[in-house]
């Protein structure tokens, strides 16, 4: 029987990383220059491993190989295939990461036989002065964007955004972006590695030499349509559920709440993740099998699931996410 999984998390020690994730997760001893935690993932080479009850060991896909439609839901398997479709991740910048850009579906699948990468950030805590950027400024166009790249003034025409705890921003495929040092995200994006990278600030490594950048590749996959606002706003309420984003490739909703509530999932047809931000809480399904959730850990619901009762111990932050 099928039941509440978490996975143990894959750490990325990066060289931009910084010294939040463990604490945050509860993780020690502390393990300083991790950039990433890799919550739920299938993608290669990084394949999630269960963490707790009687299939702990296993795979994410020897999970789907042996139980295909009732861990990931009809729907996601006609859609998907045998691929978990979303990566799920903490990210925490101590540096600028690069400026990118991910292509979508159609270009991924025609460059790099992949999926392509939509996502999405939730601010998770923010140094003062923490910035993102997403999307531009100005209205340019393709032979614009090469120059500026070629020149170093491509910042220029980037739209950067002051940050804080519980901010959002949903990020199309084709959306130039980056996470700027000080800040502290969790991300939910489509199961893909490919990323275009754009601009790196001009840093050289100790040969003097710079990171490789992406420019021709990118400039197919940038969206340009300019936005007046690429923040998603949304108005935190207690005990009931807010939306953040809905999409082609996820629906995520925040929950937070400091009573018992249910949620109802037979109608669904997919998979139920839930990340908690903050506090903690029992989630039981309805068959009576029952997970501890604390702050930084994920919880993949499978999709014969019917319904989970969640009972915060005093209060509890959760983002939910299911196709």
């Amino acid at each position: 029987m099928l039941y509440p999984f978490t996975f143990k998390p894959i750490l990325k020690s990066l060289i931009w990383g910084g010294a939040d994730i463990c604490p945050f997760k509860g993780i020690t001893p502390v393990q300083e220059g991790i950039g990433e935690s890799w919550e739920i993932s299938h993608v290669e080479g990084s394949v999630s491993v269960v963490e707790n009850g009687a299939l702990a060991g296993k795979s994410l896909d020897e999970l789907i190989k042996t139980y295909g439609a009732e861990l990931m839901g009809k729907k996601v398997i006609d859609r998907f295939g045998n691929i978990f479709p979303l990566l799920i991740k903490f990210i925490d910048a101590c540096d600028n990461l690069s400026i990118q850009v991910h292509p979508d579906d159609e270009l991924a699948r025609k460059r790099h036989n992949s999926f392509g990468k939509t996502e999405m950030w939730y601010v998770v805590k923010a140094a003062d002065e923490a910035a993102l950027y997403s999307g531009f400024s100005q209205q340019i166009d393709a032979d614009e964007y090469v120059k500026r790249v070629e020149n170093n003034t491509i910042m220029d025409v980037l739209q950067r955004y002051n940050v804080k705890s519980g901010d959002v921003f949903f990020l199309p495929a084709g959306r130039v972006h980056a996470i700027g040092a000080g800040c502290f995200v969790a991300e939910i994006q489509q199961t893909s590695n490919i990323t275009y990278r754009i601009y790196d600030y001009d840093r050289r490594d100790a040969n003097g030499n710079g990171r490789e950048l992406h420019t021709e590749l990118a400039k197919d996959a940038i969206d340009y349509t300019l936005s007046s606002d690429y923040r998603t706003h949304y108005t935190p309420k207690e005990n009931e559920e807010v939306e953040l984003v809905t999409c082609p490739y996820f629906t995520t909703n925040l929950l937070e709440y400091d009573k018992p509530f249910t949620r109802d999932c037979s109608e669904l047809d997919s998979f139920l993740i839930y990340i908690c931000m903050s506090g903690s809480a029992v989630i039981k399904d309805n068959n009576g099998q029952e997970i501890n959730v604390h702050q930084g850990q994920t919880v993949l619901i499978p999709a014969n699931t019917t319904s989970v009762e969640i009972i915060p111990s005093s209060s509890v932050k959760l983002m939910e996410t299911y196709i």
